[in-house]
């Protein structure tokens, strides 16, 4: 997604540098090793260093190839030497990509995209290389399909770093302003939770709350521009404010408003959402991302064996298992998908 945003470089110095990206074992491994009778060691790397990363869909397809920069002597002294760069993209109309149905591709340098009578047209030859063409290619004449798919991707959202702790933005009052999309953090959740009780699905989200946490109401107070929830449950005497609520009990505000959203996206990733939360609330949790995407596919990453079975009895999904084996995850039980990289 960070492509789209024109920050894959920064994405990948966030998440340590391209090394930390890179597969740490032996670049084969072979049966032997697997059997026990040679030790796990590294031999002569005969490939590429490379991060590849791509999707498609009905519609479009992308795929990226991310190296490091080849080694030579700068005219300028330079600390940026390591700075991963792009050497490839392409850009391709269905599932897999073909000679036939590209019509967009980066090598190095040059991009070029079809243009409405489907002839190549030279769009850059010189790009730098951390620019990627869905940023610097992407026009609405020559390179719609590239201006279309880089809003699609600028329009998946993540939902990874739900913070509850102590510190948490939401757990303190936060300024209000209508918000239609959940942070990625929660620190607006109590403005997108006003948003959808004022301009949203209030029954559905009411309903929710109802199914979660039964006899249980939450309400919203503006304190001159700030807002802050309160929550009231059965058995207490007074009202909870955020400051007050649990780990999970938040967790489950969070997902609640991030899921209720009234601008749903065409994707939604959810990273291990049962964190900190009781038992009793995996199965309203399966309903409720069951309800929440009949309006944008969800893709929910979870360890939770009970979350994964409430999901699946309640809507139409598809279940991906991993397993680790001589530190390599793996899909289990599942054919690769037909695919076909870029060259460079």
């Amino acid at each position: 997604a960070d492509v789209a945003q024109g920050r894959i470089v920064q994405s990948l110095a966030n998440e340590g540098g391209l090394s930390s990206t890179l597969w740490a074992g032996p670049e084969t491994i072979s049966r032997a090793m697997k059997s026990g009778e040679h030790p796990i060691q590294g031999t002569r790397r005969n490939g590429p260093i490379s991060l590849k990363l791509g999707f498609s869909g009905e519609d479009y397809g992308y795929a990226i190839d991310v190296g490091l920069p080849v080694q030579e002597r700068p005219p300028v002294p330079s600390l940026f030497l390591k700075d991963p760069e792009i050497k490839a993209e392409s850009l391709w109309v269905g599932q897999t990509l073909g000679r036939a149905n590209e019509i967009a591709a980066r090598r190095g340098p040059g991009v070029r995209v079809k243009d409405s009578e489907g002839s190549w047209k030279q769009a850059s030859v010189n790009m730098t290389s951390g620019d990627s063409m869905m940023t610097h290619g992407s026009d609405p004449y020559d390179g719609i399909e590239l201006l279309i798919l880089r809003e699609t991707m600028r329009n998946w959202r993540f939902y990874d770093h739900l913070r509850t702790d102590r510190d948490a933005p939401s757990r303190f009052p936060q300024v209000g302003t209508r918000t239609p999309v959940l942070a990625s953090d929660g620190s607006d959740f109590c403005a997108a939770l006003q948003t959808i009780i004022e301009i949203g699905d209030a029954p559905a989200l009411e309903a929710s709350i109802e199914d979660a946490f039964p006899k249980s109401t939450i309400e919203i107070f503006d304190n001159n521009g700030y807002f802050e929830l309160e929550m009231r449950q059965h058995g207490l005497l007074r009202p909870l404010k955020s400051a007050e609520l649990s780990d999970g009990t938040l967790r489950y505000l969070l997902l609640l408003a991030a899921l209720h959203s009234p601008r749903p996206p065409k994707l939604m990733i959810l990273n291990e959402p049962e964190t900190s939360l009781h038992p009793d609330l995996l199965e309203p949790l399966g309903r409720l991302v069951a309800a929440a995407c009949k309006h944008c596919q969800i893709i929910v990453v979870t360890h939770s064996n009970l979350l994964a079975e409430a999901i699946s009895q309640q809507a139409p999904s598809k279940m991906i298992a991993l397993q680790k084996e001589f530190g390599e995850t793996r899909i289990v039980d599942n054919d690769e998908p037909i695919w076909k990289w870029p060259e460079r």
